[in-house]
């Protein structure tokens, strides 16, 4: 299952900060559908994702009916991104 989408640069501040891209809300109604077979636990989805020619794997984190996708420190170095910034998002679930 791949999505295509755009986003921007959020942070949530817990203990730590920490940077995601929100997905929209027509992508998150389809990762619902196929999110038992996918998640291994939490409801946490694991996904590989492309922003700006840089592919890195992670777990989207649901959060209020969506999900979140985390932006790695690694991909957010590399890019130069900060929050406010807009993302373009290439997007898969694994082990769908």
């Amino acid at each position: 299952m791949e999505f295509v989408f755009d986003s921007q640069v959020v942070e949530w501040r817990g203990p730590a900060p920490y940077f995601f891209a929100a997905v929209p809300d027509d992508e998150c109604d389809a990762i619902r559908e196929v999110a038992a077979m996918a998640s291994y636990g939490w409801g946490v989805i694991p996904v590989r994702a492309r922003i700006g020619g840089v592919e890195f794997e992670t777990s989207l984190f649901p959060r209020d009916g969506g999900y979140l996708l985390p932006l790695k420190v690694a991909v957010r170095r590399r890019l130069s991104l900060a929050v406010g910034d807009d993302v373009a998002v290439e997007m898969a679930v694994k082990g769908v």
